[in-house]
């Protein structure tokens, strides 16, 4: 996935050892861009009697991805690597969809940001296992990014747990299948 041959890298790691981080930090760089994205799209689309608490919710989270983004791509150009952090090498890029919730309720869109948080956290947690031998600094950096990410993602599950535990997403393998059973849930409870 390295754009061009690294000239150089940090000391004690092997040129082929450091392009296949980068290749990790670009992967992880993409999903931060995107992720910083998304989560100000739903800050703006966001609609409902929970509209303030959500909305006031993300703008910490969209800082703090977007800042990873930066730490990120610095790391990049720390082992001698090119960051890439234009749009239309993101959308070619990526192996996900793009978020597919536009104006909808905050049961809707945290349904469906449950779906995006699983998604980047396990592929950052894949690159925690590969970082293992390859790169401890790159590791810890994953480290502290999915330590944060985790708790994103406990902030938005909050919202669509019930008072047992479960999950009003369990199930869901679709951003859209996710914002149905999360909304659903939710009227279910105020029938009931």
């Amino acid at each position: 996935m390295t754009t061009s041959k690294l000239k150089y890298t940090v000391p004690g790691m092997s040129e082929a050892d450091a392009e296949r981080v980068v290749d990790l930090l670009q992967s992880r760089l993409n999903a931060a861009n995107d992720l910083h994205l998304t989560l100000k799209h739903v800050h703006w689309n966001v609609v409902g009697p929970h509209f303030i608490a959500v909305h006031e919710m993300l703008d910490p989270q969209v800082d703090a991805v977007r800042g990873f983004a930066d730490d990120l791509a610095e790391r990049i150009a720390t082992l001698g690597g090119s960051p890439v952090g234009t749009p239309g090498r993101l959308v070619e890029a990526r192996t996900w969809d793009e978020y597919s919730i536009g104006r909808a309720t905050t049961q809707e869109h945290l349904g469906a940001l449950d779906l995006v948080y699983h998604g980047v956290i396990s592929e950052y947690r894949d690159g925690i296992t590969e970082l293992e031998e390859l790169d401890p600094v790159t590791q810890d950096m994953f480290i502290a990014q999915t330590e944060q990410l985790e708790l994103f993602h406990w902030f938005i599950r909050a919202h669509l747990e019930d008072k047992s535990g479960s999950l009003s997403t369990a199930g869901a393998d679709t951003e859209r299948g996710a914002a149905k059973k999360a909304a659903s849930k939710r009227t279910s409870r105020k029938k009931g």
